[in-house]
Protein backbone atom coordinates (compact mmCIF):
# COMPACT_ATOMS: atom_id res chain seq x y z
CA UNK A 1 0.00 0.00 0.00
CA UNK A 2 1.37 3.41 -1.02
CA UNK A 3 0.17 6.84 0.07
CA UNK A 4 -0.11 9.84 -2.25
CA UNK A 5 -0.68 13.40 -1.04
CA UNK A 6 -2.13 16.43 -2.79
CA UNK A 7 -1.41 19.73 -1.04
CA UNK A 8 -4.46 21.51 -2.41
CA UNK A 9 -5.82 24.98 -1.81
CA UNK A 10 -7.39 25.06 1.65
CA UNK A 11 -7.06 21.30 1.93
CA UNK A 12 -4.42 18.60 2.09
CA UNK A 13 -5.78 15.22 0.98
CA UNK A 14 -4.15 11.81 0.86
CA UNK A 15 -5.11 8.44 -0.53
CA UNK A 16 -3.67 4.97 -0.09
CA UNK A 17 -3.48 2.88 -3.25
CA UNK A 18 -3.25 -0.89 -3.54
CA UNK A 19 -3.39 -2.74 -6.84
CA UNK A 20 -4.24 0.43 -8.73
CA UNK A 21 -7.26 1.11 -6.50
CA UNK A 22 -7.86 3.77 -3.84
CA UNK A 23 -8.46 1.97 -0.55
CA UNK A 24 -8.10 4.62 2.19
CA UNK A 25 -8.20 8.40 2.56
CA UNK A 26 -7.05 11.15 4.90
CA UNK A 27 -7.95 14.83 4.82
CA UNK A 28 -6.73 17.91 6.69
CA UNK A 29 -7.72 21.54 6.42
CA UNK A 30 -4.66 23.70 7.26
CA UNK A 31 -5.20 25.63 10.46
CA UNK A 32 -6.92 22.74 12.23
CA UNK A 33 -5.18 20.74 14.94
CA UNK A 34 -3.94 17.24 14.19
CA UNK A 35 -3.75 14.37 16.66
CA UNK A 36 -0.14 14.02 17.76
CA UNK A 37 0.67 17.74 17.82
CA UNK A 38 2.34 18.93 21.01
CA UNK A 39 1.95 22.54 22.16
CA UNK A 40 2.39 24.77 25.18
CA UNK A 41 -0.87 25.83 26.83
CA UNK A 42 -2.28 27.57 29.87
CA UNK A 43 -4.70 25.80 32.18
CA UNK A 44 -7.79 28.00 32.34
CA UNK A 45 -10.22 26.07 34.50
CA UNK A 46 -10.35 22.94 36.61
CA UNK A 47 -12.97 21.69 39.02
CA UNK A 48 -11.65 20.89 42.48
CA UNK A 49 -10.38 17.32 42.65
CA UNK A 50 -11.01 16.65 38.96
CA UNK A 51 -8.41 15.18 36.62
CA UNK A 52 -9.93 17.15 33.74
CA UNK A 53 -9.81 20.81 32.86
CA UNK A 54 -9.75 23.31 30.02
CA UNK A 55 -6.56 24.74 28.60
CA UNK A 56 -5.97 27.45 26.03
CA UNK A 57 -3.43 27.23 23.21
CA UNK A 58 -1.43 30.30 22.09
CA UNK A 59 -3.80 30.77 19.14
CA UNK A 60 -6.80 30.90 21.47
CA UNK A 61 -8.25 27.44 20.82
CA UNK A 62 -9.71 25.64 23.82
CA UNK A 63 -8.63 22.07 24.61
CA UNK A 64 -10.29 19.71 27.10
CA UNK A 65 -7.36 18.14 28.94
CA UNK A 66 -7.50 14.78 30.74
CA UNK A 67 -5.07 13.15 33.20
CA UNK A 68 -4.10 16.45 34.82
CA UNK A 69 -1.58 16.06 37.65
CA UNK A 70 -2.79 17.12 41.09
CA UNK A 71 -0.25 19.94 41.12
CA UNK A 72 -1.67 21.66 38.02
CA UNK A 73 -3.65 24.73 39.03
CA UNK A 74 -5.52 27.38 37.07
CA UNK A 75 -3.14 29.72 35.28
CA UNK A 76 -0.34 27.14 35.19
CA UNK A 77 1.58 26.48 31.99
CA UNK A 78 1.60 22.94 30.71
CA UNK A 79 2.56 21.07 27.59
CA UNK A 80 -0.21 19.01 26.00
CA UNK A 81 -0.47 16.44 23.24
CA UNK A 82 -3.57 16.69 21.05
CA UNK A 83 -5.47 13.41 20.87
CA UNK A 84 -8.44 14.63 18.82
CA UNK A 85 -9.23 17.94 17.08
CA UNK A 86 -12.37 19.97 17.74
CA UNK A 87 -15.49 18.36 16.25
CA UNK A 88 -18.64 20.13 15.10
CA UNK A 89 -21.99 18.65 16.05
CA UNK A 90 -25.52 19.78 15.47
CA UNK A 91 -25.87 23.01 17.45
CA UNK A 92 -22.50 22.90 19.20
CA UNK A 93 -18.74 22.48 18.89
CA UNK A 94 -16.90 19.85 20.92
CA UNK A 95 -13.51 21.09 22.07
CA UNK A 96 -10.31 19.44 21.00
CA UNK A 97 -9.00 16.78 23.40
CA UNK A 98 -5.51 16.55 24.85
CA UNK A 99 -3.38 15.27 27.69
CA UNK A 100 -0.25 16.49 29.51
CA UNK A 101 3.06 15.30 28.07
CA UNK A 102 6.81 15.71 28.42
CA UNK A 103 7.34 15.32 24.68
CA UNK A 104 8.92 18.26 22.81
CA UNK A 105 6.56 20.64 21.05
CA UNK A 106 5.75 19.69 17.47
CA UNK A 107 3.46 21.08 14.79
CA UNK A 108 2.18 18.58 12.25
CA UNK A 109 1.08 18.65 8.63
CA UNK A 110 -0.78 15.77 7.01
CA UNK A 111 2.47 14.62 5.41
CA UNK A 112 4.27 14.61 8.77
CA UNK A 113 1.31 12.91 10.45
CA UNK A 114 1.37 10.06 7.94
CA UNK A 115 5.16 9.82 8.19
CA UNK A 116 4.92 9.52 11.98
CA UNK A 117 2.74 6.44 11.42
CA UNK A 118 5.35 4.87 9.14
CA UNK A 119 3.66 5.84 5.87
CA UNK A 120 5.87 8.24 3.90
CA UNK A 121 3.51 9.81 1.33
CA UNK A 122 4.56 10.83 -2.16
CA UNK A 123 3.51 14.43 -2.79
CA UNK A 124 1.86 14.72 -6.20
CA UNK A 125 0.00 17.39 -8.15
CA UNK A 126 -2.72 14.90 -9.07
CA UNK A 127 -3.58 11.48 -7.67
CA UNK A 128 -2.46 8.60 -9.91
CA UNK A 129 -5.85 6.87 -9.72
CA UNK A 130 -9.38 8.27 -10.13
CA UNK A 131 -12.10 8.23 -7.52
CA UNK A 132 -11.61 11.18 -5.16
CA UNK A 133 -14.61 13.14 -6.45
CA UNK A 134 -16.75 9.97 -6.33
CA UNK A 135 -15.88 9.34 -2.67
CA UNK A 136 -16.68 12.96 -1.81
CA UNK A 137 -20.02 12.65 -3.62
CA UNK A 138 -20.84 9.48 -1.64
CA UNK A 139 -19.89 11.19 1.63
CA UNK A 140 -22.15 14.15 0.80
CA UNK A 141 -25.00 11.81 -0.15
CA UNK A 142 -24.33 9.56 2.85
CA UNK A 143 -25.04 6.54 0.70
CA UNK A 144 -23.03 3.87 -1.10
CA UNK A 145 -24.85 1.58 -3.52
CA UNK A 146 -24.05 -2.02 -4.38
CA UNK A 147 -25.82 -4.63 -6.48
CA UNK A 148 -29.15 -5.26 -4.76
CA UNK A 149 -28.91 -2.66 -2.04
CA UNK A 150 -27.24 0.32 -0.40
CA UNK A 151 -25.36 1.30 2.74
CA UNK A 152 -26.78 4.51 4.27
CA UNK A 153 -24.65 6.55 6.69
CA UNK A 154 -26.13 8.98 9.24
CA UNK A 155 -23.77 10.83 11.60
CA UNK A 156 -25.34 11.67 14.97
CA UNK A 157 -23.81 13.22 18.13
CA UNK A 158 -23.62 9.80 19.77
CA UNK A 159 -22.42 7.65 16.88
CA UNK A 160 -22.51 7.09 13.15
CA UNK A 161 -25.50 4.91 12.35
CA UNK A 162 -25.49 2.73 9.26
CA UNK A 163 -28.59 1.22 7.69
CA UNK A 164 -28.46 -1.66 5.24
CA UNK A 165 -31.31 -1.45 2.76
CA UNK A 166 -32.16 -3.31 -0.44
CA UNK A 167 -34.29 -5.74 -2.37
CA UNK A 168 -32.35 -8.96 -1.75
CA UNK A 169 -33.56 -11.53 0.80
CA UNK A 170 -32.35 -10.51 4.29
CA UNK A 171 -29.55 -13.06 4.58
CA UNK A 172 -28.21 -12.36 1.10
CA UNK A 173 -28.54 -8.60 1.62
CA UNK A 174 -26.59 -8.68 4.87
CA UNK A 175 -23.74 -10.68 3.35
CA UNK A 176 -23.65 -8.57 0.19
CA UNK A 177 -23.38 -5.38 2.26
CA UNK A 178 -20.33 -6.45 4.29
CA UNK A 179 -17.75 -5.82 1.54
CA UNK A 180 -18.99 -2.33 0.50
CA UNK A 181 -19.43 -1.41 4.17
CA UNK A 182 -15.86 -2.37 5.08
CA UNK A 183 -14.44 -0.57 2.03
CA UNK A 184 -16.34 2.61 2.87
CA UNK A 185 -15.17 2.67 6.49
CA UNK A 186 -11.65 3.05 5.07
CA UNK A 187 -12.61 5.46 2.28
CA UNK A 188 -14.58 7.75 4.61
CA UNK A 189 -11.83 7.39 7.26
CA UNK A 190 -14.46 6.67 9.88
CA UNK A 191 -13.78 6.15 13.57
CA UNK A 192 -15.49 6.31 16.94
CA UNK A 193 -18.71 4.51 17.76
CA UNK A 194 -20.58 3.04 14.79
CA UNK A 195 -23.91 1.23 14.89
CA UNK A 196 -24.92 -0.99 11.96
CA UNK A 197 -28.55 -1.96 11.42
CA UNK A 198 -28.47 -5.11 9.30
CA UNK A 199 -31.69 -6.84 8.21
CA UNK A 200 -33.13 -8.98 10.98
CA UNK A 201 -31.91 -12.55 10.59
CA UNK A 202 -34.01 -15.21 12.23
CA UNK A 203 -31.43 -17.96 12.67
CA UNK A 204 -28.22 -18.00 14.67
CA UNK A 205 -26.25 -19.71 11.84
CA UNK A 206 -27.13 -16.83 9.51
CA UNK A 207 -26.12 -14.26 12.11
CA UNK A 208 -22.89 -16.15 12.76
CA UNK A 209 -22.14 -16.18 9.03
CA UNK A 210 -22.43 -12.39 8.88
CA UNK A 211 -20.22 -12.05 11.98
CA UNK A 212 -17.56 -14.19 10.32
CA UNK A 213 -17.78 -12.14 7.12
CA UNK A 214 -17.30 -8.96 9.18
CA UNK A 215 -14.28 -10.48 10.93
CA UNK A 216 -12.65 -11.15 7.57
CA UNK A 217 -13.59 -7.83 5.94
CA UNK A 218 -12.49 -5.71 8.93
CA UNK A 219 -9.34 -7.64 9.80
CA UNK A 220 -7.10 -4.67 8.89
CA UNK A 221 -9.28 -2.02 10.57
CA UNK A 222 -8.43 -1.70 14.31
CA UNK A 223 -11.65 -1.95 16.29
CA UNK A 224 -13.76 -3.83 18.76
CA UNK A 225 -17.29 -4.96 18.00
CA UNK A 226 -20.30 -6.80 19.30
CA UNK A 227 -21.77 -9.88 17.69
CA UNK A 228 -24.97 -9.39 15.73
CA UNK A 229 -27.97 -9.48 18.05
CA UNK A 230 -31.38 -10.92 17.26
CA UNK A 231 -32.51 -7.62 15.69
CA UNK A 232 -29.60 -7.43 13.27
CA UNK A 233 -27.67 -4.74 15.17
CA UNK A 234 -23.86 -4.67 15.37
CA UNK A 235 -21.78 -2.02 17.13
CA UNK A 236 -18.22 -1.16 16.16
CA UNK A 237 -15.88 0.98 18.25
CA UNK A 238 -12.56 2.31 16.97
CA UNK A 239 -10.28 5.14 17.99
CA UNK A 240 -11.58 8.58 16.97
CA UNK A 241 -8.61 10.86 16.36
CA UNK A 242 -9.62 12.96 13.32
CA UNK A 243 -12.56 14.19 11.29
CA UNK A 244 -13.86 11.79 8.68
CA UNK A 245 -15.01 12.70 5.17
CA UNK A 246 -18.54 11.90 6.32
CA UNK A 247 -18.26 14.29 9.26
CA UNK A 248 -16.97 17.11 7.05
CA UNK A 249 -19.67 16.50 4.45
CA UNK A 250 -22.37 16.60 7.15
CA UNK A 251 -21.13 19.66 9.06
CA UNK A 252 -19.06 21.63 6.51
CA UNK A 253 -20.74 20.81 3.23
CA UNK A 254 -20.13 24.24 1.70
CA UNK A 255 -16.46 24.06 2.63
CA UNK A 256 -16.17 20.58 1.13
CA UNK A 257 -17.86 21.74 -2.08
CA UNK A 258 -15.64 24.83 -2.37
CA UNK A 259 -12.44 22.84 -1.96
CA UNK A 260 -13.59 20.22 -4.46
CA UNK A 261 -14.27 22.99 -6.98
CA UNK A 262 -10.80 24.46 -6.44
CA UNK A 263 -9.27 21.02 -7.01
CA UNK A 264 -11.21 20.66 -10.25
CA UNK A 265 -10.12 24.14 -11.34
CA UNK A 266 -6.44 23.33 -10.78
CA UNK A 267 -6.75 20.39 -13.17
CA UNK A 268 -8.35 22.20 -16.13
CA UNK A 269 -6.04 21.68 -19.12
CA UNK A 270 -7.58 23.88 -21.83
CA UNK A 271 -6.13 27.40 -22.28
CA UNK A 272 -7.94 30.56 -21.22
CA UNK A 273 -9.25 32.19 -18.08
CA UNK A 274 -10.71 29.96 -15.38
CA UNK A 275 -14.44 30.34 -14.82
CA UNK A 276 -15.82 28.77 -11.63
CA UNK A 277 -19.61 28.38 -11.76
CA UNK A 278 -21.17 27.46 -8.42
CA UNK A 279 -23.93 28.00 -5.89
CA UNK A 280 -23.75 31.48 -4.29
CA UNK A 281 -22.97 29.93 -0.89
CA UNK A 282 -19.95 28.21 -2.41
CA UNK A 283 -18.79 31.36 -4.24
CA UNK A 284 -18.98 33.25 -0.92
CA UNK A 285 -16.70 30.57 0.55
CA UNK A 286 -14.03 31.12 -2.12
CA UNK A 287 -11.91 33.66 -0.24
CA UNK A 288 -9.71 36.19 -2.01
CA UNK A 289 -6.66 34.34 -0.65
CA UNK A 290 -7.85 31.09 -2.22
CA UNK A 291 -8.57 32.82 -5.52
CA UNK A 292 -5.13 34.44 -5.49
CA UNK A 293 -3.50 31.10 -4.79
CA UNK A 294 -5.47 29.48 -7.63
CA UNK A 295 -4.30 32.26 -9.97
CA UNK A 296 -0.70 31.77 -8.83
CA UNK A 297 -0.77 28.00 -9.28
CA UNK A 298 -2.44 28.05 -12.69
CA UNK A 299 -1.12 31.33 -14.08
CA UNK A 300 -4.65 32.27 -15.13
CA UNK A 301 -7.23 34.95 -14.59
CA UNK A 302 -9.92 33.69 -12.19
CA UNK A 303 -13.60 34.46 -12.68
CA UNK A 304 -16.44 33.45 -10.38
CA UNK A 305 -20.06 33.09 -11.55
CA UNK A 306 -22.66 32.44 -8.83
CA UNK A 307 -25.53 30.28 -10.08
CA UNK A 308 -28.45 30.05 -7.60
CA UNK A 309 -29.95 27.01 -9.32
CA UNK A 310 -26.91 24.81 -8.73
CA UNK A 311 -26.72 22.38 -5.83
CA UNK A 312 -23.87 23.06 -3.38
CA UNK A 313 -21.78 20.19 -4.72
CA UNK A 314 -22.55 20.71 -8.43
CA UNK A 315 -20.11 23.55 -9.16
CA UNK A 316 -17.78 23.20 -12.11
CA UNK A 317 -14.67 24.85 -13.52
CA UNK A 318 -13.93 25.49 -17.19
CA UNK A 319 -11.59 27.44 -19.41
CA UNK A 320 -13.15 30.46 -21.19
CA UNK A 321 -11.69 32.97 -23.69
CA UNK A 322 -9.76 35.87 -22.18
Amino acid sequence: MKWYLEEGIGEHRAIAVTGGKMVSTRIHWPGELLAGEVAEAVLQSRASGSSRGTAQLPGGEQVLVDRLPKSASEGASLRIEITRPAMAERGRLKCALGRPTELPTVSLSLAKSLASEGSEPEIVRRFPVPGWADVIAEAIAGEVSFSGGSVIFSPTPAMVTIDIDGTLPPHELALAAVGPLAETLHLFDLGGSIGIDFPTLQTKPHRREVDEALDTALADWPHERTSMNGFGFVQLVSRLSRKSLLHRAAHSRTGVAARLLLRQAEQVQEPGALLLTCNPAVSAHLTSDWQSELARRTGREIRIRPEPGLALDSGFAQAVPL
